[in-house]
């Protein structure tokens, strides 16, 4: 299965349709994605609006590859599994969001070797296809490209991004110098 999320806060219909249309030329495929704030209708993939904690863990574990928007929750998540992970950022000049931070978290994140960055939908469907070719296994899985310059600075989105002080805004502790 393939798991896609675009969040919960804004739609994202340009990853969903590309995932649409890929779904739809690969119907042995069964796609599920947490649509989010989304207002259209799918046909050729299961969709749910939101799923609880629990529920969203599951799916993450079943999926063979996650699609998703460039959130750090994801990102981490599909970090720690070693789950093969295909990244749109949102774009703010296509009104997805506010700016393009998710563009920059993306090009950094693109540094992992279980991650590929996308920018459109015709991207998408090249990288699905890659994927299914690979029978959705993540081509380095011994580990992450420079991880161990990578690894002070997901310390430090682990604990913000988990932590119960995250909510308020404060991250739970500085970055390390050699994080910077």
């Amino acid at each position: 299965m393939i798991f896609a999320t675009v969040g919960t806060q804004l739609p994202f219909d340009r990853l969903l349709l590309g995932l649409e249309s890929w779904a739809e030329r690969n119907p042995g495929v069964p796609v599920l994605a947490q649509t989010g704030a989304t207002s259209r209708r799918f046909r050729h993939i299961e969709t749910v609006p939101q799923l609880g904690q629990s529920e969203f863990r599951a799916c993450f574990d079943a999926a063979r590859l996650v699609v998703a928007h460039a959130g750090m929750g994801t990102i981490l998540s599909a970090a720690e599994v070693g789950k093969p992970l295909i990244l749109m950022p949102r774009r703010a000049r296509f009104d997805e969001h506010r700016n393009d931070h998710q563009q920059d978290t993306a090009c950094e994140m693109a540094r992992l070797s279980n991650v590929t960055v996308v920018e459109d939908g015709e991207a998408l469907h090249s990288a699905l296809d890659l994927a299914a070719a690979r029978g959705f296994e993540t081509p380095h899985q011994a580990g992450m490209r420079g991880s161990s310059s990578l690894e002070p600075l997901l310390d430090v989105i682990r604990d913000f991004v988990w932590s119960d002080t995250a909510a308020q805004g404060v991250p739970a502790r500085a970055i390390p110098e050699t994080a910077t």
